[in-house]
């Protein structure tokens, strides 16, 4: 295919592009910098610098490129531009797709994320609704999901990748990271909320499956799918281990913390038992290790 990614500059998009060329696919790249087309073009991908915000502009590249499919790995999260993720979620994704219907492009991939659900006790399926009922600021958070979910699936052909939280290069938990410096407490402006080893269960993905993840997601069908490794785990577990690797004193557990509703994981069985797909990196226990 031709395929064109928008965010290729970006921490998913710099691993997936690569992996797009070498699997045979002709890759034109989305990028607002200088430094990110230059990069593009020395990964072998066709360049074009192009603001999501800008309709205008957004319409002009995807009708320039004529790609039979979108990959949409656009975020503003390296500072931790939490409102400015939002907007690309609603405002840029919107541009995005009205884009691809009329340079008659029918396919996309999307990244979301697979901390949106509803309360409850277990790592959640892709059956489970979003959490539209969540107060601000979670509330703001969900609703962007919601519409880069809804509006990427006007599209006739739409997967929706419903992310782990990222470790790996270019995240917040590389050891240059946000979470990486405030642990070792350091100045991490930007970086939300706090870092306590408490009963909160996340489930995490290396950037790299991530990447070899969108690749896959070309061939399947459309709905969304959790791409998150196997083992969600508490903080108590997992932010020792991520302290050690990233050089920051180990977290004493805190038993008081518990967990709210939402704070549940994700379960990765359709991607893997339907889909086929398999992380490299399986649990961030050796993951937080691999670089």
């Amino acid at each position: 295919m031709h395929v064109f990614v928008a965010g290729a500059s970006g921490a998913v998009g710099r691993l997936l592009v690569p992996l797009l060329i070498g699997a045979g696919h002709r890759v034109t790249g989305g990028s607002r910098s200088d430094a990110g087309l230059e990069s593009l073009r020395a990964q072998g991908a066709t360049p074009v610098r192009v603001d999501v915000f800008d309709a205008a502009a957004t319409q002009r590249a995807l009708a320039d490129a004529a790609p039979d499919a979108i990959i949409h790995q656009l975020t503003a999260l390296s500072g931790g531009a939490l409102a400015e993720n939002s907007r690309i979620r609603r405002v840029g994704t919107r541009n995005l797709v009205d884009a691809a219907k009329e340079a008659g492009v029918g396919r996309i991939v999307a990244q979301s994320i697979a901390w949106a659900y509803e309360p409850g006790d277990a790592p959640a399926t892709e059956s489970v609704p979003l959490d539209v009922s969540a107060a601000e600021p979670r509330a703001g958070m969900v609703g962007g999901v919601r519409a880069l979910e809804e509006t990427s699936a006007e599209l006739e052909h739409h997967v929706i990748l419903r992310y782990g939280m990222f470790y790996g290069p270019g995240t917040w938990y590389s050891p240059d990271g946000l979470a990486a410096a405030r642990l070792r407490g350091e100045a991490a402006a930007g970086f939300p909320g706090k870092l306590v080893a408490n009963d909160a269960v996340t489930s995490f993905l290396h950037v790299a499956d991530a990447a070899r993840a969108a690749v896959a997601a070309l061939d399947w069908p459309s709905g969304p799918v959790n791409i998150v490794d196997d083992e969600p785990a508490p903080a108590s577990e997992w932010l020792p281990a991520l302290a050690k690797a990233v050089g920051a004193p180990i977290p004493v557990p805190d038993e008081r913390a518990g967990r709210a509703g939402w704070e549940r994981g994700a379960d990765n069985g359709l991607a893997r038992a339907t889909l086929g797909w398999r992380p490299v990196h399986p649990t961030w226990r050796t993951g937080f290790n691999a670089g």
